[in-house]
């Protein structure tokens, strides 16, 4: 087979990114149309209920305090009005005495940035007071407008209050879809590193390598995903009910990523064994493949937001297969099934055992 040249390699990164990106554009759609949403009704409450002249802080507040993350929507919330006030006070004051120009606008970010630090502001909080100020001062000096600016902001901010407590469920399945992601892949790669074992095809266990490699950014969305829906049960009184099966799918977190780097571990062996056409038994390479419909069954069980006690047995089984195989007479064999056997304990905890109960549950290695 003819190897792909640089042109076929670029289309095909190509295709990727834009795959990657109609994803995350998807992911964020629901962000979005709140964001949307919510700066049409701040605006509408602002200019045609309260009757405020072009309130266009008020849209911004919303989408500002809202963003498109379920992270700390409160306190940004919080920090825009807060900052909105201080700079639009400052601004309003400064303007009132000293007027518009260069200098003034320097003295005018200034001293509303200086305020919102001693406050004890957030960034947020300290970057929206000086772009207040910046308004205030430059595009719309109208020192008798504040107390309305202010409302706007207020307006803006109860929008987002209310948007934010209007979540979808979405945001609390992706931790439980994102962890059986990162089990399927656990799977996939003792699958694979099964087959290099039998096959001994050293090329196949360097690609394989690299693909185990690259499976940082699971851990980093199934932690993200983690912290959004801890976020989303905090902001939202609709969902808090459901604190308790996120949290117990929360912790899931760190075995996963022990498992996860086990696996890359056992890969690497598998592809020095392979490279340097080291035998590894056949037994080992059996014991890899049950490992990997057993992973599958965690991540069947994930995906039905269980934790994965039904799996246990069939780990259990691969654990006290680990004791009765043959032992290998060469050190990177040995390796190999170490590192099955670590792998097990990792998948044991994610199925609710202790660290102890699932080291104890497996049987002593072979002498």
């Amino acid at each position: 087979m003819e190897e792909p040249g640089p042109l076929d390699r670029l289309r095909d990164r190509g295709r990727t990114s834009v795959r990657a990106r109609l994803a995350r554009l998807s992911a964020k759609r629901w962000q979005i149309a709140q964001c949307a949403i919510a700066a049409g009704v701040a605006w509408f409450l602002a200019a045609d209920v309260l009757d405020h002249p072009t309130p266009f802080f008020a849209p911004v507040a919303a989408v500002v305090s809202l963003g498109t993350s379920y992270g700390q929507r409160l306190r940004r919330v919080a920090e825009v009005t807060v900052g909105v006030a201080v700079g639009v006070l400052v601004g309003d004051l400064l303007t009132l005495q000293i007027g518009s120009g260069a200098w003034q606008l320097t003295v005018v970010v200034a001293l509303a940035m200086t305020t919102a630090f001693l406050l004890d502001g957030g960034q947020l909080l300290v970057t929206q007071a000086a772009v207040q100020a910046i308004i205030v001062a430059t595009l719309v000096p109208d020192p008798g407008a504040a107390l309305v600016r202010w409302t706007d902001a207020l307006v803006g901010g109860g929008v987002a209050l209310v948007a934010a407590t209007v979540v979808p469920s979405a945001a609390l399945r992706r931790p439980r879809e994102q962890a059986a992601v990162v089990t399927r892949k656990i799977a996939g790669l003792l699958r694979a590193a099964s087959e290099v074992m039998v096959e001994g095809a050293s090329e196949r266990g360097f690609e394989l390598l690299a693909d185990a490699r690259a499976t940082d950014r699971l851990i980093r969305e199934l932690q993200a995903a983690a912290d959004e829906g801890l976020s989303v049960v905090a902001s939202s009184p609709f969902r808090f009910r459901q604190r308790g099966n996120l949290l117990r799918m929360v912790e899931l977190v760190e075995p996963l990523d022990r498992a996860l780097r086990s696996t890359r571990v056992l890969v690497r062996h598998v592809a020095v064994a392979a490279y340097h056409r080291r035998p590894v038994p056949p037994s080992y390479a059996g014991i890899a493949s049950d490992l990997a419909d057993a992973a599958e069954e965690v991540a069947e069980e994930l995906a039905a937001d269980r934790l994965p006690i039904a799996a246990r047995p069939a780990l259990l089984a691969v654990g006290d297969a680990t004791g009765r195989v043959e032992r290998a007479p060469e050190m990177t064999a040995d390796v190999v099934l170490a590192q099955l056997r670590a792998v097990t304990v990792d998948l044991l905890l994610i199925t609710g055992l202790s660290q102890l109960e699932s080291t104890n549950a497996l049987p002593p290695p072979p002498r």
